[in-house]
């Protein structure tokens, strides 16, 4: 059974991030791969037999609650390096950081990916387009943020950017370190993106997945694409 664990929904469910969950789940069973979603409330412990760890965006104050309620036992770090795979948007991505800034204060955060991030002096609103070695046509996605995250020397970015401000520095989006993936493509990313959805799948289960009809999804991601200015 393959378990996708949706962290603290109630605190990084700002924008719809909780569709990337289901959005798995259905092109796992379009592979009779059986798989079910967990929501982990703040209150409640990590589980440690996740296979995907998914986390969204969220305003200040429950970015912070959330980050808390991780610390405790450090299971999303402990998973990741046992090779779970994390998705993390948005605040759910700062949170992964090494460490974040906010106007009051600078808070340590998880460390799983070498990146830091600052406030900015713009609110960075819109669609948002990136290319990525990972696939041969671009990502599509929308941003809301006013955050600048800067990579360190131990993360590659998630993407170079060709439409909006992604992380707000260097033309770059998100970051990358193994199976860990942050990025600020709201959307959610996975259903404007089942490509990216699938490799997901393919990480966590370890082997390549057999190819699908999914003519909608895949009809709604070549029409966001259009798009792209």
């Amino acid at each position: 059974m393959l378990e996708i664990i949706r962290i603290h929904n109630e605190l990084l469910g700002t924008y719809g991030d909780r569709g990337n969950a289901d959005v798995l789940k259905y092109r796992a069973a379009l592979r009779k791969i059986p798989a079910r979603v967990t929501d982990i409330s703040y209150l409640d412990p990590v589980p440690k037999s996740g296979d995907i760890y998914l986390l969204g965006g969220a305003e200040d104050a429950a970015q912070i609650l959330s980050l808390t309620a991780l610390r405790k036992g450090s299971v999303l770090a402990r998973a990741a390096n046992k090779g779970a795979v994390v998705l993390a948007i948005c605040a759910g991505f700062q949170i992964l950081g090494s460490r974040y800034l906010t106007r009051d204060e600078e808070i340590a955060g998880l460390g799983l990916l070498d990146v830091e991030t600052t406030p900015g002096d713009r609110r960075l609103v819109g669609d948002i387009a990136v290319a990525t070695d990972l696939f041969h046509q671009p990502l599509t996605g929308f941003e809301n943020h006013s955050s600048v995250t800067t990579l360190g020397t131990d993360a590659s970015p998630f993407g170079k950017v060709l439409q909006g401000n992604g992380n707000g520095v260097a033309g770059v989006d998100g970051a990358i370190k193994k199976n860990v993936f942050g990025t600020y493509l709201h959307g959610p990313v996975l259903a404007r993106n089942p490509e990216f959805a699938d490799l997901l799948l393919e990480r966590a289960v370890g082997s390549t997945l057999s190819a699908v009809n999914d003519e909608l999804a895949t009809r709604y991601a070549m029409w966001r694409r259009e798009l792209i200015k």
